[in-house]
């Protein structure tokens, strides 16, 4: 197993992506964290986990205040004694729209936990790090974050962002046994999406040269890469998640 005795935390786990890259490092031998603000969709990630044979537990976090970040470290620390991977990956979007119709408090919530909630992780994470003398950490940024994405002003925005944390982070850290990388998804299956219905599906679908959706399981198979040993040369890299859409 790739992930074999460490002991990891993932943020947004209770679904979509996050949920895939609990189960998915779980399944390669790590401990790991379901951090979310819905305390059932988390409880049932843990049960769900628990059932496969993993180790697993809910931490109920909103990583947009500074308490929340530093408290999810802190009880990964206490309940599993380190904490070795962490995958950021909270994050929402606002409703689509010009940017001189957006709210400013829809900007303001966007911003605060899918930027600042990113950073906040990090920085936890990073503490925790340095004073053990090693760590992974995988952002999930999107291709909102490497060009222009109409409509999504404050989700642009914040995950270039979070692209500028990964890329810095990972040279201000790289003589000190950290890797910082991120995965940038394209347009992928999730709950969240299927919200919109299989006749938006079938559009997005035509839009990838691939032909369709990716799934939440193959980013979590690349994060999963990313977090292992056989990724050890890679650091400061976003990696497109995205069927060639970038490309095309």
């Amino acid at each position: 197993m790739l992930l074999e005795g460490k002991c990891g935390l993932v943020t947004g786990a209770g679904s979509g992506i996050g949920e895939a890259i609990a189960k998915r490092i779980s399944r390669e031998g790590a401990s790991v964290t379901i951090a979310d603000i819905s305390d059932d969709d988390g409880h049932r990630v843990v049960e769900e986990i628990r059932a496969e044979g993993g180790e697993a537990d809910f931490f109920h976090a909103d990583i947009s205040s500074p308490d929340g970040a530093q408290d999810l470290v802190d009880h990964v620390v206490s309940t599993y004694g380190r904490l070795d991977l962490a995958a950021n990956n909270a994050g929402l979007a606002e409703r689509p729209g010009l940017m001189h119709e957006l709210d400013p408090a829809d900007w303001a919530k966007v911003i605060s936990v899918d930027l600042t909630g990113t950073w906040l992780c990090m920085r936890a994470e990073l503490r925790q790090f340095v004073k053990q003398g090693s760590g992974v950490i995988v952002n999930t940024a999107s291709g909102a974050g490497l060009k222009a994405t109409p409509g999504l002003s404050a989700y642009s925005a914040a995950k270039h962002g979070v692209v500028g944390l990964t890329r810095t982070g990972a040279m201000d850290y790289v003589k000190s046994n950290i890797r910082i990388n991120a995965v940038a998804p394209g347009t992928i299956r999730t709950p969240a999406m299927e919200a919109a219905g299989e006749e938006q599906m079938a559009e997005w679908a035509e839009l990838m040269p691939t032909g369709r959706m990716g799934t939440a399981e193959e980013v979590a198979a690349a994060v999963t890469w990313l977090f292992s040993d056989e990724s050890s040369y890679t650091t400061g890299t976003v990696l497109e998640i995205d069927g060639g859409y970038m490309q095309a």
